[in-house]
C-alpha cells in the first residue's frame, strides 16, 4: 500500500456529493452577489456543478482515486467542464470549512430521516397497543413475574423511549444547524463575504461564531452517534423481549415469516433473526461512538487529518440505525399477539396479586410493613404446598390475619390494574389517555 492509497477517502466520502455541490453552488452565488467574482463566471461554474451532479447521479462520473476525496474530484471535473474559471470557486473558502459544511448538511438530513423512522416505529407501537387494548400480561422485574399490566401499557413504555430519542436527535439537529463556511482554513477569509446569505441558501439556522472552533468542531457527530447509541439500546431491549416472547416458553407473540428464518437442519424452527441481529448491531453503533470520541480526544486546534476518520463511523451508524428502524416498524406491525396465552399466564400465577393483597390489608388498617409480612407468609405457604391464593378458603386466610373477609375474593387481575389509576399507571383510563396523547404527538386524531 502506498502513502497515497492510505490517505484516500473517495470510496466512502463520495456519498457527500450532493452536499458538496449544494455548498459550492451557494458559495458561487454569494461570490457573485458580493462582486467577488463576475456574475457570468458564477453562472458558468454553477452550470458545471449541476452537470457534475447529474453525472454522479447517473453513475457516469469519472472518479479518480488519486485525487483522494469527493471535494478534489468535483473540483478537477469542474475544471475539465468549464475551464480555468473553475479556479474562482475556491475563492474565500478552504477544504477545512468546506468539508465541515458538507458533513453538517449530511448530518441534518440524516437526523430528519431518523426522526421520521422513529415516528414510523412509534406508529407501529401505538397500532399494537390499540389493537390489543384489553389484553393483559405479567409485568416483570428481574425477569420474574411481578404484577399484571395492560399490554398497551407495556408497549407504550417503548413509545416513551422513542419519544426521548426523538428529543435527543432534535437537540442534536439544533447544534448541527449552523454554517461553518466562511471560516476558511482556520482564521476566516480576507474577502467581503456574506455568510448569512450562504446560510439561508443552504437552509442553516445560523452561522458559527468562531472560525477556529468551526473547522475543528465535530461535537455534532459525537452527539449524533451518542443519540444513536442510546436509541439502539432501546431497540435492543425491544428486540430482546420479542426474542423471549416469541419463544415456546413464553408464546406471547408470533413473528411474521418475513422477520424470521428457518434452521439449516431443523425444519420446525422459526428463528427471530432480525431481532437478534439488531441486538448485535447495537454493539457496532456503540463502537462507532467510542471510535469518534477517541479520534477527537487529543487533537489540538484546529483541523487535523485525523478528522478524516469521522465519516465512516457516522455513515455506518446512519445506515445501521435507519435500516433497523425500518425493519422494526415492519416487524412490530406484522407480528401476531397471542393475547390468550398472555392472559392465561396471569391467571395461572395467583401470586401476581400479592401486592394487591397487601394493599387490601392496608385498607383494613394494617401498617404496610405488617401487611407485607402477612402476604409474604401466605406466598410461602401456597408455594410450599403447590396451591394458589385463589384456592384458599376464608378460614385459611384468617390463619394468617383475622382482618381477611370475603372482600379478598374480589381481588382480580382486572381490579389490580384498575386500582392503579394514577398518571403513568396501568389503569385502563390512564392507558387510554396515554394513547390519546401519543396520537396527538403523531399528528393523528385521538
Amino acid at each position: 500500500m502506498t502513502q497515497q492509497t492510505y490517505t484516500v477517502s473517495i470510496h466512502y466520502d463520495r456519498r457527500l456529493y450532493r452536499q458538496d455541490i449544494a455548498g459550492s453552488v451557494a458559495h458561487a452565488r454569494m461570490l457573485a452577489k458580493q462582486g467577488i467574482v463576475p456574475d457570468k463566471d458564477a453562472t458558468k461554474i454553477i452550470g458545471g456543478l449541476m452537470s457534475i451532479q447529474t453525472e454522479i447521479a447517473e453513475d457516469r462520473f469519472p472518479w479518480k482515486p488519486e485525487l483522494e476525496d469527493i471535494h478534489m474530484n468535483i473540483e478537477a471535473r469542474l475544471h475539465e467542464l468549464v475551464g480555468p474559471v473553475a479556479g474562482k470557486l475556491h475563492t474565500a473558502r478552504s477544504r477545512n470549512d468546506q468539508v465541515s459544511t458538507d458533513l453538517r448538511l449530511y448530518a441534518k438530513e440524516a437526523i430528519e430521516n431518523i426522526i421520521a423512522g422513529l415516528r414510523g416505529l412509534q406508529q407501529a407501537v401505538v397500532g399494537v397497543a390499540e389493537a390489543n387494548s384489553e389484553a393483559f400480561l405479567p409485568g416483570y422485574t428481574h425477569l420474574q413475574r411481578a404484577q399484571p399490566v395492560l399490554l398497551a401499557h407495556h408497549f407504550m413504555a417503548y413509545f416513551e423511549m422513542l419519544q426521548r430519542d426523538i428529543g435527543r436527535f432534535q437537540d442534536c439537529h439544533g447544534r448541527t444547524d449552523v454554517l461553518p463556511l466562511g471560516s476558511g482554513a482556520l482564521a476566516g477569509v480576507p474577502y467581503p463575504i456574506d455568510r448569512e446569505f450562504v446560510a439561508r441558501e443552504l437552509g442553516f439556522g445560523g452561522i458559527t461564531a468562531n472560525s477556529m472552533d468551526a473547522v475543528s468542531d465535530r461535537d455534532f457527530v459525537v452527539e449524533f452517534l451518542s443519540a444513536s447509541a442510546l436509541c439502539m439500546a432501546h431497540l435492543s431491549r425491544l428486540a430482546e423481549e420479542l426474542v423471549l416472547w416469541s419463544s415456546q416458553e413464553f408464546g406471547y407473540v408470533t413473528m411474521d415469516d418475513a422477520y424470521t428464518t428457518g434452521s439449516s437442519i431443523m425444519p420446525q424452527k422459526r428463528n427471530p433473526d432480525l431481532a437478534e441481529l439488531a441486538r448485535g448491531k447495537t454493539g457496532r453503533v456503540y463502537g462507532n461512538l467510542v471510535a469518534m470520541l477517541t479520534i477527537l480526544k487529543g487533537l489540538p486546534l484546529t483541523y487535523n487529518r485525523d478528522m478524516q476518520e469521522d465519516k465512516e463511523p457516522l455513515f455506518d451508524t446512519v445506515d445501521t440505525l435507519h435500516a433497523t428502524l425500518e425493519a422494526f416498524q415492519g416487524m412490530v406491525s406484522t407480528m401476531k399477539v397471542n393475547t390468550d396465552r398472555m392472559g392465561a399466564t396471569v391467571d395461572e400465577e395467583s401470586l401476581l396479586l400479592a401486592t394487591d393483597l397487601a394493599d387490601y390489608l392496608v385498607a383494613k388498617g394494617l401498617p404496610f410493613r405488617e401487611a407485607h409480612g402477612v402476604v409474604a407468609k401466605l406466598s410461602r405457604h401456597v408455594t410450599d404446598n403447590g396451591t394458589s391464593l385463589d384456592s384458599l378458603s376464608l378460614d385459611e386466610y384468617k390463619t394468617f390475619s383475622e382482618v381477611f373477609d370475603q372482600g379478598v375474593y374480589e381481588i382480580t387481575p382486572q381490579s389490580s390494574m384498575k386500582a392503579r389509576d394514577v398518571p403513568g399507571g396501568t389503569a385502563p383510563q390512564q392507558v387510554a389517555a396515554a394513547l390519546a396523547e401519543a396520537k396527538r404527538l403523531l399528528g393523528e386524531k385521538p
